[in-house]
C-alpha cells in the first residue's frame, strides 16, 4: 500500500494553503495498492514534534471506502467519518507550528479488515483502540512545515 500526494513530495514542504497560515484545507492524497481483503481505510494525520513533547493529532478519518484512490483537497472521502482532532473539532486542522521550528507531519493510512462503529465525537485513543487487531497493512507520507 502506498500514500502519495500531488500537493507535496515525500518529506517535502507542505504548501501554506494547507496550513493555518493559508486556507487550512486538507491536501490531495492518492491511495495505491490497497489490499483486496480491506473492508475500510483509516487516516491519522499528526505532528510528533508538537510543543510539550506530545504528538498533536490534526485529522482523524475512518470508514473510508477501500476502493478510494483519491482524497481530494478540501474534502473528506464520501461516507467516511471524521473524529475529534486535538483542535477539538471533527475536521482537518492544518499544520500550525510555533514560528522558527520545522515540524514533521505524518499522514498515516491503515487498511482494516472491518468497518468501525465509531461516532464523530471519538478521539484518537478510541480510534486506535477500535483498530487494534484489525490492521492488515499501513503506510505513511511525511511532509514538513515551518512558519
Amino acid at each position: 500500500m502506498l500514500l502519495t500526494s500531488q500537493s507535496f513530495p515525500p518529506e517535502g514542504e507542505i504548501p501554506k494553503k494547507f496550513t493555518c497560515d493559508g486556507g487550512d484545507i486538507n491536501p490531495q492524497l492518492e491511495i495505491h495498492n490497497v489490499p483486496l481483503s480491506a473492508k475500510s481505510l483509516a487516516l491519522i494525520v499528526d505532528d510528533p514534534d508538537a510543543t510539550g513533547g506530545a504528538t498533536f493529532t490534526h485529522w482523524l478519518v475512518w470508514n473510508i471506502d477501500p476502493k478510494t484512490t483519491v482524497i481530494k483537497q478540501e474534502s473528506k472521502p464520501p461516507k467516511s467519518v471524521q473524529g475529534l482532532s486535538d483542535f477539538n473539532k471533527p475536521d482537518y486542522g492544518g499544520p500550525c507550528p510555533p514560528p522558527g521550528k520545522k515540524h514533521r507531519y505524518f499522514f498515516r493510512l491503515y487498511a482494516l479488515d472491518t468497518i468501525l462503529n465509531l461516532t464523530t465525537d471519538e478521539t484518537r485513543a478510541n480510534l486506535e483502540s477500535a483498530m487494534q487487531g484489525h490492521i492488515i497493512e499501513e503506510t505513511e507520507l511525511m511532509g514538513v512545515y515551518e512558519r
